[in-house]
């Protein structure tokens, strides 16, 4: 109950965050058609190499805290636009997670997690769209609420239970992490390179692509969106154990990489 409450509070600033970036269309254009390219990829690397499983689902969500987290270990030197890049694309990777999860699991969701994900994710975006609602000042107040009290509350009691020794060497852990690593930069890079190569959208000048190859990297940190959709998804307790096994695996390697990576890229000017 007390967990169901906090991914609520999550959902809820989730959905305020989607309504506020949505009335920005012209921004979240091309970081909205690399987060898609950064979902699909992923998924499909992972059923290619776990044929059949129900847990395809799981290698698609960014965790936008750690992302953050890792991309503010760069200092004062990182380029803000490769932030705003993340922020935007992790935000539209929750839309587009929050879809995928009412259509492909609506029929396994109980009461319970219909109203603390979805019901508490329509909530947020019906405050948003409320006259006069303080979009900014509840943003403001929800966001440090959610990134170090909620999710790491939620993460670490959902991470505590099923991981075994067995887990971090299992098909499904294995095939995660080979899925989120290469997928994500593969599909986000790709996909906003052809955004560009085609002329739908501008590159900022102040953004390179090998800058959202970094952000490719960053992006396959995901725990907190992947751990609600296991829990929906997968049955098993031992595949929720390996699914969370792979999660962690592929969010340290991901951090690492895109850490390193874009460390290495002078910022555009």
């Amino acid at each position: 109950m007390a967990l169901d409450l906090l991914i609520a509070i999550f959902f809820i600033f989730v959905g305020i965050e989607i309504t506020a970036t949505l009335s920005h269309p012209k921004e979240i254009l091309l970081p909205a058609i690399a987060a898609l390219g950064g979902m699909i990829f992923p998924a499909t690397i992972f059923l290619l190499l776990n044929p059949g499983s129900q847990a395809w689902a799981t290698a698609m969500p960014t965790d936008l805290a750690l992302a953050l987290g890792v991309f503010a270990l760069l200092g004062k030197g990182a380029n803000p636009a490769v932030r705003i890049f993340l922020l935007t694309l992790a935000v539209a990777d929750d839309l587009f997670s929050l879809i995928v999860l009412a259509l492909f699991y609506g029929d396994q969701l109980d009461l319970a997690h219909s109203a603390s994900t979805l019901g508490a994710a329509a909530l947020g975006a019906i405050l948003a769209i409320i006259p006069k609602f303080p979009v900014k000042q509840t943003v403001a107040i929800l966001s440090p609420i959610c990134t170090y009290f909620v999710i790491p509350v939620y993460v670490i009691a959902k991470l505590s239970q099923g991981i075994s020794l067995d887990s971090l060497t299992s098909k499904t852990a294995l095939s995660l992490t080979v899925a989120r690593l290469v997928g994500k930069i593969i599909g986000i890079t790709l996909f906003a390179w052809l955004v560009v190569r085609f002329k739908l959208v501008r590159l900022s000048i102040n953004l390179k692509i090998s800058e959202i190859a970094g952000v490719g990297a960053l992006a396959g940190m995901g725990l907190t969106v992947a751990l609600v959709i296991s829990e929906v998804a997968v049955e098993s307790e031992t595949i929720q154990g390996d699914v969370k096994a792979g999660l962690v695996i592929s969010a340290l390697i991901s951090g690492a990489v895109g850490y390193l990576w874009l460390r290495r890229i002078p910022a555009a000017k």
